[in-house]
C-alpha cells in the first residue's frame, strides 16, 4: 500500500468474482476504496483483482468462508491495510439445483448452505469486530426475498437468510456503534440465479451492477441497522 493511500476506507468483500460482489467490488474501486476480496475460484478472483488493481489497492485470496484459516488470512490482510470500514458477507451458497424440497433435503448440502450463509458471516463479523468497531464501521449482509417469502424449493437457502438477517438485528443491537445491514438486491441476472431456474431464461434479470448505485446510496446515507431492500434506495439514485 502507497503512503497516499494510507487513509484511504477500507472494504472485505466475500465472494467478489463475479455477480454481485465483483460489481460491489467495481462500486467501491470507482470511489478509491481499499479492496480485500475472497472467493473459492483463484483464476476468475484473480481476473477480478487484475481488472480492479489499475484503481485502487485490491488484495485477493482465493478460499473457502467456511474454512477458519481463509477466514484467518482474510483477518491478517486488513490488518496489514491497516484499517477495515466495510464487512460485506456477500459469498452465498444456494445448495443442490435444480432446488430441493425442504422436506427431502440432503441433509449435508442443508449444513453446508447453513455453514456459507449464516456461519461464515458470523464468524467474520465476529474476527472484525475490532477494526469494525474502531473505524464505526458497516456490516453489510447479502439477503434475499426468500428469507421473508415462502417459495417452493427455497427452504435451504430461504431459511438461512432468515437467519442472517436475524443475525444481523442482534449484531446491531449489540454493538450499536455499528451500522449492520441484511440487503436483499432483488433477482439478479447472476449464475447463483440461473442455478435456481435450470434451463430457464433468466436474460430478463438485471444485470448485478445495475444496484450498486442502490448500495452506494444506503452506505452514503447511513440509516438505521435493519433489514432493506436495494430497490428501498433505488428511487434517490434514478436518473
Amino acid at each position: 500500500m502507497t503512503p497516499e493511500s494510507a487513509n484511504r476506507p477500507v472494504a472485505l468483500v466475500t465472494g467478489a468474482s463475479a455477480g454481485l460482489g465483483l460489481a460491489l467490488a467495481h462500486g467501491l474501486a470507482d470511489r478509491g476504496w481499499a479492496l480485500v476480496i475472497d472467493a473459492r475460484g483463484a483464476d476468475a478472483l484473480k481476473d477480478a483483482a487484475d481488472a480492479l488493481a489499475g484503481r485502487t489497492d485490491v488484495v485477493p485470496l482465493a478460499g473457502d468462508v467456511t474454512d477458519p484459516e481463509h477466514r484467518a488470512d482474510l483477518v491478517d490482510a486488513v490488518s496489514e491495510l491497516g484499517r477495515l470500514d466495510l464487512l460485506v458477507n456477500n459469498a452465498s451458497y444456494l445448495g443442490p439445483s435444480p432446488l430441493q424440497q425442504l422436506g427431502a433435503a440432503d441433509l449435508d448440502e442443508l449444513r453446508r448452505v447453513y455453514e456459507v450463509d449464516v456461519v461464515a458471516p458470523i464468524a467474520l463479523a465476529q474476527a472484525l469486530l475490532p477494526a469494525l468497531t474502531t473505524a464505526s464501521g458497516v456490516v453489510l449482509n447479502i439477503s434475499s426475498d426468500a428469507a421473508v417469502e415462502a417459495y417452493e424449493g427455497w427452504g435451504g437457502y430461504g431459511s438461512a437468510k432468515a437467519a442472517l438477517d436475524h443475525a444481523s438485528r442482534v449484531l446491531a443491537a449489540e454493538h450499536p456503534s455499528l451500522a449492520v445491514y441484511a440487503v436483499d438486491p432483488g433477482d439478479l441476472r447472476t449464475a447463483m440465479h440461473q442455478a435456481a431456474f435450470p434451463g430457464e431464461d433468466i436474460s430478463d434479470r438485471p444485470e448485478p451492477a445495475t444496484v450498486v448505485p442502490a448500495f452506494l446510496r444506503l452506505l452514503d446515507s447511513r440509516p438505521a441497522s435493519g433489514r432493506y431492500r436495494a430497490a428501498d434506495f433505488a428511487a434517490a439514485v434514478a436518473p
